[in-house]
């Protein structure tokens, strides 16, 4: 039996023994409240949400642009903890408003540039929780798993169907300033998912993913990690890379401070990849904040050796070397970004503005350079309204690109 078939029969059966012992046992009367179970209703987190979003795409080398209206809709429950145990379920339905003109990856209009929004109805998250063991909560089932920057693991929150992983993790914080991080991946849901096809709706998995991060200093942390990635439908992104990630903050007066980032990680082939290749990571990062803008500067380089590179398949990608998404996947010859960011509030309305350089890791013509916008207002406490805008310039490496977002959230529950 496959682990996630093991891990539904634990997640059915777990469910039916919270439902069973939250029903009375005699005729309805007075609660008691010093005996009386926490009620799966009264006691729950209840959730819905509306995500619609348009996004459009001009891409030189297609006749026609990408115009995509899609909504998503969200429902999750998270009940309260009975004799240690609790459920979550979260259940996600995508549909697109108006005509299909882009390419969701699954309607079969390739003239169009990709908008990987594709329909479906799924269960993003069905995860049981236990909180038995002092400084300790295990997962298990369907769930969403984010560490650190999501660099390397993610949830890829911006596209409509997110993101998620059936498996076993935990974390634990019994040692003083830690936190560590496990967990066992079986099957990796992705953004392309529910129905199959090309690029794969989900990847087979035998990896492990380690992350420690502990406190050493006020507002430092530094976190180890090990991540071992096996993915059975996609061999040329299995890999294992190992790393360490400084990062922290200072205030410098009442109204000015710094952060800065260090990091390093060493990749290699894993599972069954063809390619026999070592590659390295390298992050450079600082920050200043005065009077409510802050400036940062990065440096980000991925190596590679013109036939395989550094390679982050469970990243949010989006969230790196620009918002245009030409980079998902390193180039073979790696890459490097230097880039560096504005963002500042102006009445309530979060404003980042930032800038993308990109060249070969291995030397040759510069790949291009990318400008991206976005700003962020809520217009109440249940409703934000996002403007998002990507232009890349292309010089060596894919084509120009320039994209266009408008999204408005609705959120509800308790």
């Amino acid at each position: 039996m496959k682990l996630t078939d093991s891990l539904n029969w634990i997640f059915l059966s777990l469910i039916a023994f919270a439902l069973m012992i939250s029903l009375p046992s005699h005729p309805a009367r007075a609660a008691d409240p010093e005996q009386s179970n926490p009620g799966l209703i009264s006691d729950g987190k209840l959730k819905l949400g509306f995500r619609y979003r348009y996004e459009f795409v001009d891409q030189d080398g297609f006749a026609k642009d990408a115009y995509a209206s899609t909504m998503r809709t969200r429902l999750a429950y998270r009940s309260p903890y009975f004799s240690n145990f609790g459920f979550q379920i979260e259940l996600d339905d995508v549909r697109s408003i108006g005509n299909d003109l882009y390419n969701s990856t699954r309607n079969g209009n390739t003239n169009r540039p990709v908008v990987a929004d594709p329909e479906g109805t799924e269960i993003n998250q069905a995860l049981i929780l236990y909180r038995g063991i002092e400084n300790t909560v295990i997962r298990a089932g369907r769930q969403r798993i984010t560490l650190d920057n999501h660099r390397f693991i993610g949830n890829v929150g911006w596209r409509q169907n997110e993101q998620t992983y059936d498996g076993l993790s935990f974390s634990n914080m019994s040692l003083p300033e830690t936190i560590i991080e496990y967990a066992y991946i079986d099957s990796v849901n992705r953004v392309f998912g529910p129905a199959s096809g090309t690029p794969p709706a989900d990847f087979q998995s035998n990896s492990h993913i380690l992350n420690l991060k502990h406190e050493w200093l006020p507002n430092w942390n530094v976190t180890a990690y090990a991540y071992l990635l096996d993915l059975e439908d996609s061999p040329l992104s299995s890999n294992k890379t190992f790393g360490i990630r400084i990062n922290g903050s200072n205030a410098v007066g009442d109204r000015t401070s710094t952060s800065y980032t260090m990091e390093y990680a060493h990749q290699k082939n894993y599972g069954d990849n063809p390619n026999n290749y070592s590659a390295d990571y390298y992050l450079l990062e600082g920050a200043l904040t005065i009077a409510g803008v802050t400036g940062k500067l990065g440096y980000e380089l991925l190596e590679g050796d013109s036939v395989q590179a550094f390679q982050t398949p469970l990243a949010t990608l989006h969230a790196f070397q620009g918002w245009a998404d030409k980079f998902l996947a390193t180039p073979s010859d790696g890459i490097e970004d230097l880039y560096f960011s504005i963002a500042t509030k102006i009445r309530e309305a979060d404003i980042s503005l930032i800038y993308h350089r990109f060249n070969p890791e291995a030397g040759g013509p510069n790949y291009g350079s990318e400008w991206d916008l976005m700003i962020k207002k809520p217009i109440t406490d249940r409703h934000s309204l996002v403007f998002k805008y990507a232009d890349y310039d292309a010089r060596s490496f894919s084509s120009d690109t320039r994209k266009l977002w408008i999204m408005l959230t609705a959120k509800f529950g308790n």
